[in-house]
């Protein structure tokens, strides 16, 4: 069984001064970036212990949101220097039986229903929209999405994720948005490893449980190594279910295992751009891609959530920009996954999934991607290679 985790909030009163809303905007602007190198584990290709949690952040972590008000280039670069670490995946770790065997990666739980601190905002709980499978083959506009596999202290995990373009590389994006959680643990803890993806897994429905089924089946487009990877400053140094679930998204860079040259975009046949700073008004329905894993569901199929109405709200701090909430019965697993509006006619990115309930699943909630995500994603695609 999953622990529920505490819930924390953050913010006092209703009103919220000026000065307090621009450091945090300004706060949530800086993310940090971290490198990852990706190594083989050893020469018999055994998997690789997670490491250790780092025993501090890096030199030039914020200490406060509001010192971030006057960093420049030069600050992001210094940050992205001092937050390197390696990406340990062996050559052929993720085999189809260890993908199989992999578990969800722990959803943030909090109760709509449940009595909630005064500082925590939030609408009626929604609907709960029934989880229904997207029909096989997966064409260019559902293989955008796939399964997010790493490894860490609990063991094999499973997120998902969503090719994004890229605006430095229209037509050659190799990045990959997906939820923080999904890549770190949070204040206390650490990041993952052997962080791969693969878009579109099972495609064509020909992989299934209990029987026999090859590479071809299960990774169509073969498997993604992560070699660059991004989250919040504030994830690393908050924890538990509240405010820092607002700002709960991140962003890798891939590489193909294969080497063929071509870009991760090429090679599925498209990409979703990210709608930052998207008017709350204007998002009047929304639909949710993951990879549940959890009962009922087993893993093998994309599933999504079609939500009619406009998302609701749900926020911990009054400073930071308000979650959506939809009403979603996917299950754990479909964390990290790309909830798509249309836009001129054309899919957009607008949110992840970060937050969820459990016994019964009902609803998800994503953090909205205003001007500190759209800063985060600009200085990542220029200058974390």
């Amino acid at each position: 069984m999953r622990t529920i985790r505490t819930i924390r909030t953050t913010g006092g009163t209703g009103t919220t001064s000026t000065t307090a809303r621009r450091a945090a905007t300004a706060g949530a602007a800086l993310l940090a970036a971290l490198t990852l190198t990706a190594a083989a584990c050893g020469p018999d290709g055994g998997p690789t212990a997670p490491a250790a949690p780092p025993a501090a952040l890096p030199k030039a972590a914020p200490t406060s949101l509001g010192d971030l008000s006057g960093w420049k280039l030069e600050d992001w670069a210094r940050y992205v220097a001092d937050s390197g670490f390696t990406n340990q995946v062996a050559p052929g770790y993720w085999t189809t039986a260890r993908t199989e065997a992999a578990r969800a990666r722990p959803t943030p739980e909090y109760s709509l229903t449940a009595a909630s601190p005064a500082a925590v905002q939030r609408d009626a709980p929604p609907a709960a929209v029934q989880a229904r499978p997207q029909p096989h083959p997966y064409g260019p506009d559902s293989a955008v999405v796939g399964k997010l596999l790493m490894t860490t202290p609990q063991g094999d995990s499973v997120c998902s994720g969503t090719v994004v373009s890229d605006p430095l590389n229209p037509g050659r994006s190799n990045l990959v948005y997906t939820a923080a959680h999904c890549l770190h643990d949070g204040r206390g803890g650490g990041w993952v490893k052997n962080l791969v993806f693969v878009p579109a897994f099972n495609r064509d429905g020909r992989a299934a449980r209990g029987k026999p089924y090859g590479d071809q089946q299960a990774a169509p487009y073969g498997r993604w190594t992560a070699v660059r990877a991004l989250v919040s400053p504030t994830w690393l140094q908050e924890s538990g279910v509240g405010a820092h679930d607002q700002y709960d998204y991140g962003i890798v860079r891939v590489r193909g295992e294969s080497d063929s040259g071509r870009s991760l975009e090429e090679t599925v046949g498209g990409s979703v751009p990210v709608w930052f700073n998207a008017p709350r008004e204007q998002i009047t329905s929304a639909t949710a891609f993951g990879y549940p894993v959890e009962r009922p569901s087993d893993g093998m199929e994309l599933q999504r959530c079609d939500s009619a109405a406009a998302p609701g709200g749900l926020s911990f701090d009054r400073a930071r920009p308000p979650m959506y909430v939809i009403g979603c019965t996917m299950s754990g697993g479909a964390g990290g996954g790309g909830w798509f509006v249309t836009r001129d006619g054309k899919p957009n990115l607008v949110s992840v999934s970060s937050v969820g309930s459990r016994n019964p699943v009902g609803y998800l909630a994503g953090p909205s991607l205003q001007e500190q995500a759209k800063q985060a994603f600009d200085y990542f695609a220029k200058n974390v290679k």
